[in-house]
């Protein structure tokens, strides 16, 4: 710490309506070493032109979850400052995997620590106060200011109890990330919200619609209900094993219906149907006033270190087929730049297998796997043993995500022998990766806890689990290297939209898409270098230009069938409109307000 001269501990108190940028109301700071305060109200932040405290390199700022921070720097038009600490996110690196009763945020790492906290009804209330907006009292000011002052006196209470615990490079590291994360949740993604408003406006209506549409394939609905019943009778009937619960019923977690249908494509409609009707909430889904949807990041809340947002409020975390809302606006393209097999990329550079290495550089791993295995002729290729193919691609990922033979089986719909043979032919492959995979776990269960290349870690706990802390080196490396990469995108000037995984997704204008594209593919492979100790992974684009909208292959079928309802239900709807007005029972069709309407204007 001693390397910068100055230490501002800072805090906004904010309200965030859905979908849009932040709406600061105000702003304390504390610079750390000599105690100085500022203490300002928005009409006194509007005029400046950047912060009221040093954000060059001699300076750090400290704020507990960071991106909030500096969303409201973004929202001011202020540049974010060069240094950022995070106490949330270090925190959570100190805490992940334990059981924290009071949770992780501000108040939950107080009382981790023993440190007096605000009483959480009064956070609360100025909370509340924040949010509701409108004209303030002097009171309701001054209290606003006195609340956000309360939270920078906790961290500066905070900082001297974690300072012991951090490792400073890597923590600015992940402050870094959380101005990336700033970034990307003022950007948004482009929503088509003519289409949105038909959805929401028709929703109730083609729900109906829609069970109709998909069940005839499957015969499983009763009125909006599943029937297991009906469901087994189905699976019967198409030879296809089902995992069964403990208890000996089919297991029907969306997890289970999403790896059944990578083996069985024919059941995809059944399970977008499924989560479009148990989970979506299309006036959850965060859509700003300016078409674009926004909404927390939620950086660093998986025990992976991975980003959680919202399922209900990002547009990714829905069902598949509403990812067809995605679309660019006039002039623009959006791409959508993922990492090519990155988990097995990753565990061939960190294992130091050089099949493994040899495999994933030949640019189709699982292929090169079975050749490897001698399992197919070394010319063999997709097209000539496209079946052995797809086994050896479901046993790479049944490793990757700690599957045992039994569930191997079922995803590849052979016996469990089969699988077995599978399993131990990868074993007998990769020998050097499966010897460091079971150091990994030894060392985890005797040290409780592994860690990332930067230092992210994760507890063991009381109850480890084998297949999390084998699988948690891919994953969490791979969340490494997407923050990476996000944050060297960010700080080239990209219009980075979102993060997905192991994917970015980017907008520019038409002219500068493709320069942009190569550009953000070299930063990625940049990243994955850093990360890999040199070794670089490939990665692939989707590219979409305005007019089109973005299409996931899983979700097109859904999609097609919804909005052909959809045009069928306007249709009938423009139809009777006409007829009311020609006997002139309603109004003009201008002055309406409902979505039908609206649409009948539009394409007339």
């Amino acid at each position: 710490m001693e390397q910068f001269k100055e230490i501002w501990l800072v805090d906004f108190e904010f309200s965030a309506p859905s979908g849009a940028v932040p709406e600061v109301r105000c702003l304390v700071a504390k610079e750390y070493l000599s105690n100085k305060c500022i203490r300002l109200w928005v009409d006194e932040l509007g005029g400046l032109s950047a912060p009221p405290y040093a954000i060059d390199e001699q300076s750090l700022l400290v704020a507990y979850y960071a991106s909030a921070e500096m969303g409201c720097h973004l929202a001011l038009g202020w540049p974010c400052p060069v240094h950022v600490l995070d106490l949330f996110c270090e925190f959570r690196t100190m805490t992940n995997g334990l059981t924290l009763p009071c949770g992780a945020g501000l108040l939950g790492a107080l009382t981790y620590f023993g440190l007096d906290a605000i009483d959480s009804a009064e956070k609360t209330t100025m909370r509340d106060l924040a949010i509701r907006g409108g004209d303030y009292s002097s009171e309701e000011k001054l209290a606003l200011l006195d609340y956000c002052e309360s939270d920078v006196t906790a961290l500066a209470q905070l900082l001297p109890v974690m300072l012991p615990h951090l490792d400073l490079p890597r923590s600015l590291l992940r402050g870094r990330y959380m101005k990336a994360a700033a970034h990307m949740e003022h950007a948004g993604i482009p929503i088509d919200v003519v289409m949105l408003e038909r959805l929401r406006a028709s929703w109730s209506a083609l729900q109906d619609t829609l069970i109709g549409k998909i069940d005839q394939d499957y015969g499983v609905y009763e009125g909006h209900s599943f029937k297991t019943a009906r469901f087994t009778e189905w699976l019967v009937s198409h030879a296809i094993a089902w995992p069964l619960l403990a208890s000996g019923r089919l297991d029907l977690k969306d997890d289970t219906f999403k790896a059944m249908a990578q083996s069985y494509p024919s059941l995809g409609p059944l399970r977008e149907l499924r989560v479009t009707l148990s989970q979506m909430r299309l006036a959850e889904l965060a859509v700003g006033a300016d078409g674009r949807n926004r909404t927390l990041l939620s950086a660093f809340r998986a025990r992976t270190g991975r980003n959680q947002p919202s399922n209900a409020r990002f547009v990714f975390g829905t069902a598949v087929w509403l990812r067809g809302l995605i679309k660019p606006r006039d002039g623009y393209g959006i791409a959508y730049i993922d990492w090519s097999q990155q988990e097995f990329g990753i565990a061939a550079a960190l294992s130091g297998d050089p099949l493994m290495q040899e495999a994933y550089l030949s640019g189709d791993p699982y292929l090169a796997f079975a050749i490897q295995a001698g399992a197919v002729p070394a010319n063999a290729t997709k097209k000539s043993h496209k079946a052995e193919r797809e086994q050896f691609k479901a046993c790479v990922l049944a490793v990757q995500y700690g599957m045992g033979a039994e569930s191997l089986a079922l995803r590849i719909g052979q016996p469990v022998i089969q699988a077995n043979v599978l399993l131990r032919l990868h074993q007998d492959t990769y020998q050097v990766f499966w010897r460091w995979s079971d150091a990994a776990v030894d060392y985890a269960m005797l040290h409780n806890k592994l860690w990332t290349v930067f230092g992210w870690t994760v507890q063991a706990g009381r109850d480890p689990n084998p297949r999390f802390l084998r699988n948690f080196l891919m994953q969490g490396n791979g969340a490494e290297m997407l923050r990476l990469a996000c944050c060297m995108a960010t700080e080239a000037g990209i219009t980075v939209c979102a993060p997905v995984h192991d994917a970015i997704l980017i907008e520019a204008p038409l002219e500068q898409l493709d320069q942009v594209i190569e550009q953000t593919k070299m930063i990625m492979a940049e990243a994955s270098a850093i990360v890999l100790d040199g070794f670089r992974l490939n990665s692939d684009a989707d590219v979409i230009c305005y007019p089109d909208r973005y299409s996931d292959e899983r979700g097109v079928k859904m999609w097609e069938t919804v909005t052909d309802i959809l045009h069928q239900f306007e249709q009938s709807t423009c139809a009777s409109v006409h007829t009311d007005l020609c006997v002139g029972a309603l109004k003009p069709v201008h002055q309406r307000t409902d979505v039908a309407s609206y649409y009948l204007i539009e394409n007339s």
